[in-house]
């Protein structure tokens, strides 16, 4: 589609309402997935984490025990 102007461009053909609403709501949607991703994936990798340190703990705790 041909815009002669920067103005008809914004004004989507009398559709800009429609238009620049999808947009909106499309940009919005994908930064609230994306946020959402990246916390989710933070505690993922906390609660691994956890895991990995109480294994740890038991683990020296199993040697500490047949020492004695």
């Amino acid at each position: 589609m041909h815009f002669e102007s920067l103005s008809d461009f914004f004004a989507m053909g009398g559709y800009a309402s429609y238009v620049w609403t999808a947009f909106g709501v499309t940009f919005a949607s994908m930064m609230v997935l994306y946020t959402l991703s990246v916390r989710r994936g933070q505690s993922l990798l906390n609660e691994v984490q956890a895991k990995v340190d109480r294994q740890a703990r038991i683990d020296a705790a199993k040697n500490l025990e047949n020492t004695l």
